[in-house]
């Protein structure tokens, strides 16, 4: 079975590293990715997390843009109440001029940070209540079918960037299909509603001018490496840098403190949700993923990485392309 890769790119910032550095290194992953074959790269839009620099998404997909061919790019995502409709139509309706026929654009609804972020943001609470009108308003100023009379985008009226509605929850699928959208379930770090969402979608999807049919993407952690060991070392302190970035609120644990805080209750809360995980050498873990896409009846895959270096990092990504894409270098 071949089944379309596709990337998300948590644009780390390794410890003792910089945003350049890391910004660096995902173009490095860029150029080598579209050689090997995998669809597309996504960028997530985070706020006040020092280990992530994809904060401004719609310049690192421009900066990544420039230094690539043929590989697509986008967010995955934009968390669209922090933003007005109109300013992310014309952030990608310039990026879809630029760059013809390589942007994406997905859409969530959460912040992308803590409560404190939002009202930095300026967001409003409430702003998440108003999201399938925004989607719509966005996909109106795109379509050059504007929803609010005498406003249009420009750039981006009628470069029609194709819109992708990401969930964690049974919301996002309902909303997906209700749109006749594509939809991108995040199981890799929120698995709990992975099945009955992908059903809902597939069960209730409406064909519109976007998608005659429904497609499924669902997130999955990989971690490829040339001997099971090293793989699954690599998973474990993934885990451990994960416990500071979801529990730390600005203070960093021990090494010691990490691994007891993982192994504690709240800890393996911790690790389910990573359920998702594909570890291993490049069979195994090219036989975990057609095994999970068959069973989630998932269109396509989007992988995620937390390989501690940029080395090994980039070598989980080749690894996994030469085992299952058959445009590989």
């Amino acid at each position: 079975m071949t089944i379309p890769l596709s990337i998300l790119d948590l644009a780390q910032v390794a410890e003792g590293s910089t945003p350049a550095e890391t910004f660096a290194s995902s173009v490095s992953l860029a150029q080598h990715a579209e050689t090997w074959g995998y669809r597309r790269i996504w960028y997530a839009e985070h706020h006040n997390m020092g280990s992530i620099a994809s904060s401004a998404t719609s310049v690192l997909v421009a900066h990544v843009a420039a230094h690539t061919s043929r590989i697509r790019l986008g967010a995955g995502g934009v968390m669209l109440p922090n933003h007005s409709p109109l300013t992310i139509a014309e952030q990608f309706g310039t990026l879809e001029s630029l760059h013809p026929g390589r942007i994406d654009l997905g859409l969530g609804r959460a912040p992308g940070s803590d409560q404190v972020t939002a009202r930095a943001l300026r967001r409003d609470p409430m702003s998440a209540d108003s999201f399938p009108q925004d989607v719509l308003e966005l996909q109106g100023y795109l379509t050059g079918n504007t929803r609010v009379p005498g406003v249009q985008a420009t750039p981006g009226r009628g470069t029609d960037v194709p819109l992708y509605i990401l969930g964690s929850s049974l919301f996002g699928a309902r909303l997906a299909a209700t749109l006749g959208l594509p939809f991108a379930f995040a199981s890799h770090f929120a698995p709990q509603a992975l099945q009955d969402a992908a059903a809902i979608y597939r069960r209730e999807f409406k064909p519109s001018e976007q998608a005659e049919k429904p497609h499924l993407i669902a997130g999955v952690n990989v971690i490829a490496a040339d001997s099971a060991e090293d793989a699954h070392h690599e998973f474990h302190e993934a885990m451990l840098r994960r416990v500071t970035l979801l529990l730390g609120r600005g203070q960093t644990f021990t090494r010691e403190e990490s691994q007891a805080i993982l192994a504690s209750p709240g800890g393996q809360q911790l690790a389910d949700m990573a359920r998702y995980s594909a570890v291993g050498t490049p069979d195994v873990v090219r036989d975990y993923l057609e095994r999970f896409a068959a069973q989630v009846g998932a269109d396509e895959l989007i992988v995620a990485t937390q390989a501690e270096s940029t080395e090994s990092w980039l070598h989980s990504f080749g690894l996994l392309a030469g085992a299952m894409l058959p445009v590989s270098a």
